[in-house]
């Protein structure tokens, strides 16, 4: 209604969102709440009530399985701290779907993986915005991060056995301000070059589309520098 203008009213809009079947809303707040005016579409008969159950049925369902209406002692989630969430187990999963989620669209040469034994002696530099800041490796929708919980490029690569320089090059993913200089040291002098580039949050987010797919400010030129 407010963006698209495909319905005119808020009673229309809940009229065409529970017919598609839509059954919650995130609102702005109770005065912009669309969802307030069911009432009045089931009393106007533009709704039914055996739809409104409908809607509704997988919504407690849920609720319920979640354990939101039984006492806090039987509720096993109210139980759950730190100790669990970044328990060895869990961290262990969260390594494992990472692995597992790398897509790797060319490996000339054979270049990947890095085998450890080959490391020891080499020198190995991790340039880019994203090489060590753990705020811009969250997407949307993303927990508020917890830097001593998270692995950045730079973080991981000096558990390693070989020698790791570092240089962001620029600090931030928009890329306005650039050493050149900065990265064509730590390159320069390493055998395997890491370079970690992207978006994040700052450039791209919801309701904030880009018009191209190419990386933002200086870091085309920055990934250019490190590999020459």
């Amino acid at each position: 209604m407010l963006g698209h203008h495909y319905t005119r009213t808020f009673l229309e809009t809940a009229v065409a969102s529970m017919n598609a079947g839509c059954n919650l809303e995130l609102s702005y707040g109770m005065r912009d709440n669309v969802f307030m005016q069911i009432t009045q579409a089931l009393a106007m008969g533009n709704v039914t009530l055996q739809m409104l159950r409908d809607r509704v049925r997988p919504l407690f369902y849920t609720r319920m399985r979640l354990g939101e209406f039984d006492p806090p002692a039987m509720n096993p989630y109210s139980t759950l701290d730190l100790s669990v969430v970044q328990s060895p187990e869990h961290r262990n999963l969260s390594l494992e779907a990472a692995v597992k989620s790398f897509v790797l669209l060319k490996n000339l040469r054979g270049t990947l993986p890095l085998q450890a034994q080959d490391l020891p002696g080499k020198r190995l530099a991790v340039v880019g915005p994203f090489a060590d800041n753990p705020r811009v490796l969250f997407g949307d929708y993303a927990p508020v991060p917890e830097p001593r919980y998270i692995y950045t490029p730079r973080r991981g690569l000096e558990t390693l056995p070989v020698n790791v320089s570092f240089a962001a090059g620029c600090r931030e993913p928009r890329c306005q301000q650039y050493s050149r200089a900065e990265v064509a040291a730590a390159a320069g002098a390493a055998d395997v070059v890491v370079v970690c580039l992207g978006t994040g949050t700052d450039v791209e987010t919801e309701a904030k589309d880009r018009r191209d797919l190419s990386l933002p400010g200086h870091q085309l030129e920055l990934l250019q520098d490190a590999v020459q």
